[in-house]
C-alpha cells in the first residue's frame, strides 16, 4: 500500500487572472466546524448571503443567491434558464468568454447571432444596434469584463438598446464585481452572474447571480423543460426562497461560510473605497511597467483595472519569464490565451491581491530578470 506525505503547497503571490489570495478572515471561515446544509443556522448564514450579493451588486432583485459551482456554471444557469430551443440571441464575442456564451446558447438549441469586435476592443453599440433589428432575439448577451484581454465594456448604451428593443440583457461580470462599479438596477441588467475567486477574494467554486423580475416571467413562461436538472431554476429558487426551504442538492457549506466572510469584508471596505484601490493600484503597475518600457494592449479608457493586459518585449520568452517568477520568486502570473497566447501576460490585481505590495514585487521581480 502506497503511502502519501501531508499535502504542502508553496505561498503563492497569486496575479494572475484568478485565483487571488484570500484574506486570512476567509481563510478562518472555511474551518468553521460543519453543520448541514438545511441547519437553520445555515439557512440564516445563506440570508446573509443574499442580502450581501444584492447590496455589493446593487441590486434589489429578489432572485438573488449563489449558485453552488463556479462562474462558468453561473454562466450557463443564466443561458439554459432564459434560452429555448428555437429562440434567437445575440451574442456579443471579443474574447474567450463571449465565444463561451454562444456555444452555450447554441448547446440550448437557440440560433445565435453574433456581434463581434476584435480582441482587444470594444463591442460597438452600432454593430449591436444593427445586430438586434436584424432578427426577434429573446435575449442580449455580453462580457463586461473580458478576462482573456483586459478589456472592460461600457454597458449603459447597450442595455438603453437592449429595453428599446424588448429583449433581456445578459451580462458576464466574473471578473468585475467587487472591483468596479457594476450596477445592476441602475444600468437595466435582467441577469448577471460572477465568481467567488476574482475581485471577491473568496475561493474558487461558487457563482453568484441575479434575475429581474422580467427574467423571471421569462421562466415562469417556458414551454419547455430547463435542460439542466441542477441549474433549472424554477426548482434552485425555492431552495434560497422563505424559512421552508425546498431541498434541492446539499450547498458546499465551507464555501458559503468563507463567501459570507469575504463579502461581510468588500462592505466593511466600501465599495466606492474598494474600486479606487483597485485603480489606484492598476495606476502604480502601469507606471511601473512603461518606464520599464512596456505597452498595454487595451486603450486607455476601456483598461480592466483588475485585469491588466500587456505586450511581452519582442525578444522576451513568454514561458521562461513565467517560470521564473513562479520558481524563484512564487509570483502567478497569467499568458495570453487564442491570438494572444505567447503575445501578452495578464497580471492581476485583484481583490486582495490588488496591493502597492503585490505590485512592487512584480516590478522588482521583472527588472531582475529582463
Amino acid at each position: 500500500m502506497s503511502a502519501f506525505n501531508e499535502m504542502k503547497t508553496s505561498n503563492r503571490v497569486l496575479m494572475g487572472p484568478g485565483p487571488s489570495d484570500a484574506n486570512p478572515r476567509v481563510l478562518r471561515a472555511m474551518s468553521t466546524p460543519l453543520i448541514g446544509h438545511l441547519d437553520p443556522e445555515f439557512l440564516e448564514i445563506m440570508d446573509d448571503i443574499k442580502a450581501m450579493t444584492q447590496l455589493t451588486m446593487q441590486t434589489k432583485n429578489p432572485l438573488t443567491f449563489v449558485v453552488s459551482a463556479p462562474g462558468s456554471a453561473g454562466m450557463e444557469t443564466c443561458l439554459v434558464n432564459l434560452l429555448e430551443p428555437g429562440d434567437e440571441a445575440v451574442i456579443c464575442i471579443h474574447g474567450v468568454f463571449g465565444t463561451r456564451m454562444a456555444d452555450i446558447a447554441e448547446r440550448c438549441g437557440a440560433k445565435v447571432i453574433k456581434v463581434e469586435a476584435p480582441w482587444g476592443t470594444t463591442i460597438q453599440a452600432d454593430d449591436v444596434k444593427a445586430a438586434l433589428e436584424s432578427c426577434n432575439p429573446k435575449l442580449l448577451a455580453i462580457v463586461h469584463a473580458e478576462t482573456s484581454t483586459g478589456v472592460l465594456q461600457p454597458l449603459e448604451e447597450i442595455s438603453k438598446l437592449a429595453k428599446a428593443a424588448g429583449v433581456l440583457l445578459v451580462v458576464d461580470a466574473v471578473t468585475s464585481y467587487c472591483g468596479t462599479q457594476l450596477k445592476v438596477d441602475e444600468w437595466g441588467i435582467d441577469a448577471l452572474y460572477s465568481g467567488s475567486q476574482k475581485c471577491l477574494s473568496a475561493p474558487p467554486g461558487l457563482s453568484p447571480v441575479t434575475f429581474s423580475q422580467a427574467a423571471i416571467d421569462v421562466l415562469d413562461n417556458r414551454k419547455t423543460k430547463v435542460q439542466s436538472w441542477f441549474l433549472d431554476l424554477s426548482m434552485v429558487k425555492n431552495y434560497w426562497a422563505g424559512a421552508k426551504r425546498a431541498y434541492h442538492h446539499t450547498a458546499p457549506v465551507s464555501a458559503m461560510f468563507a463567501m459570507r466572510e469575504a463579502l461581510r469584508i468588500v462592505l466593511e471596505e466600501g465599495l466606492e473605497n474598494r474600486f479606487a484601490r483597485h485603480q489606484k493600484n492598476h495606476e502604480l503597475l502601469r507606471d511601473g511597467l512603461e518606464a520599464m518600457g512596456f505597452e498595454f494592449l487595451v486603450e486607455k479608457p476601456y483598461r480592466l483595472t483588475m485585469l491588466n493586459a500587456v505586450k511581452i518585449p519582442e525578444g522576451v520568452n513568454d514561458a521562461e519569464v513565467r517560470s521564473r517568477l513562479l520558481n524563484e520568486y512564487n509570483i502567478e502570473i497569467g499568458g495570453g490565451l487564442g491570438p494572444f497566447a505567447g503575445k501578452i501576460w495578464r497580471v492581476g490585481l485583484m481583490g486582495e491581491s490588488s496591493d502597492a505590495n503585490h505590485v512592487n514585487i512584480l516590478l522588482s521581480a521583472l527588472k531582475t530578470i529582463i
